[in-house]
């Protein structure tokens, strides 16, 4: 995409202009003891442009994967369709005259034959075709980093439950004819994960519907997608877990040198208010084993992105680095960053930065089935789609999760 490369390049011309202004500014502050306003005015600017750039960058990739991953496969090779696709199709149809007339035409058992559901009579609703499911995940997954960065499991009932080994040795090396000694008996936790209800309504017109050359697959992953998306990234990140998931900086914390399981450890700032200590970052990173450090993400807003940008190393060299490649992620530390803006900015007593192996540390649980009630009755002139998903997340492994805590101790 041209578009993208230019940015990449006019990105690239505007950080030698951020990093020139900002060690005109360092060195003023270490020679003379303060910084001329206007230069830390000029930093500032050039920093917003930076952020500003890097968002921009990241929209166009979302927006060609989203396009990648949505284009029709090739087709052909003639085969005839196996009874499972027949269904499948014929569901798909069904739905799509449902959408477009109300008319549900045995929908229900359409969805069964289908394998969408084992339910006949489900709760409430229609459930979506399989496709239209799987696209409007994919456009929550570009709002939502949280939905990038996690594990992720479908299940069809409203919760999942699984034990996880809370550490502790449970295998060991042994000679041919070696006694074989025992182990020690792994501590295992019952991690419980409940699925909530979210739902989007959007609305459009009986004339858009009687078009048909609209895709309305399309419209709706887009319509609701995006919903989906917001909601999500709020409950993954600051759920309380009572109506909505259980977010990683709502669970119970403790400063890391007193972690315990059940709990996410973390590590002060040592200010009250500001962060200023690039050493922190490192006792951050480190205070993850190195066990889960391979595959870690550093997760932030984007103002805590701009404001560790100005950070330098005792050598002068920079711990942030662009990503000036296509698809490429900024660098923090030799580490990826995310961006997502549910993440508190810096401020006492809030945790601004998390670093993890969210793979391991974190579970989202979809329970399969998204589903469409019609209302063509409540505002005359419109048809609304009152559209619902359950999903749920939590921790699933403490120790692989970090934060920081914007306090003295």
């Amino acid at each position: 995409m041209d578009e993208l490369k230019k940015l990449i390049e006019a990105l690239g011309r505007t950080l030698e202009e951020f990093r020139a202004a900002n060690d005109e500014r360092l060195t003023a502050l270490e020679t003379e003891g303060r910084a001329d306003p206007l230069l830390v005015e000029k930093v500032e600017n050039i920093n917003a442009d930076v952020s500003k750039m890097l968002a921009m960058k990241a929209q166009l990739e979302k927006l060609e994967t989203v396009v990648a991953r949505t284009a029709a496969p090739g087709g052909g090779g003639g085969s005839s369709p196996t009874e499972h696709e027949k269904a499948v199709e014929a569901h798909r149809k069904g739905f799509d005259a449902f959408f477009r007339t109300g008319v549900e035409g045995g929908l229900r058992d359409l969805a069964v034959q289908a394998a969408l559901t084992t339910q006949s009579d489900p709760d409430g609703g229609f459930t979506v075709p399989a496709d239209t499911e799987a696209m409007i995940d994919r456009v929550a997954e570009t709002t939502s980093a949280m939905r990038g960065l996690s594990s992720l499991i479908t299940i069809s009932t409203g919760e999942h439950k699984r034990l996880v080994n809370q550490g502790g040795s449970t295998s060991g090396w042994v000679g041919e004819s070696e006694t074989r000694t025992e182990t020690d008996t792994p501590t295992l936790a019952q991690i419980i994960i409940n699925v909530k209800e979210i739902y989007s309504e959007p609305a459009t017109t009986q004339t858009a519907l009687d078009d048909s050359a609209i895709d309305l697959e399309k419209w709706l992953a887009d319509e609701v997608g995006i919903e989906f998306g917001e909601e999500e990234s709020q409950g993954f990140i600051a759920g309380e877990g009572v109506a909505e998931p259980q977010g990683i900086i709502a669970y119970t914390t403790v400063a890391n040198a007193s972690y315990a399981w059940g709990k996410v450890g973390y590590i002060a700032s040592g200010e009250t208010s500001v962060f200023t200590d690039v050493d922190k970052l490192i006792d951050l990173q480190h205070s993850l084993k190195a066990k889960y450090r391979e595959g870690s993400t550093w997760l932030m807003s984007d103002a805590t992105q701009a404001h560790i940008r100005k950070f330098k190393l005792g050598d002068g060299s920079m711990i942030w680095s662009p990503g000036l490649v296509a698809g490429a992620p900024n660098i923090l530390l030799g580490k990826p960053v995310e961006i997502d803006d549910n993440m508190p900015d810096i401020s006492a007593g809030v945790f601004p930065i998390a670093y993890a192996n969210f793979k391991r540390a974190y579970l989202i649980v979809d329970r399969q089935g998204i589903r469409v009630i019609r209302d063509n009755l409540t505002t005359k002139g419109s048809v609304k789609f009152y559209t619902t998903k359950r999903v749920g997340g939590g921790i699933i492994m403490y120790e692989a999760i970090k934060l920081m805590k914007i306090a003295s101790s």
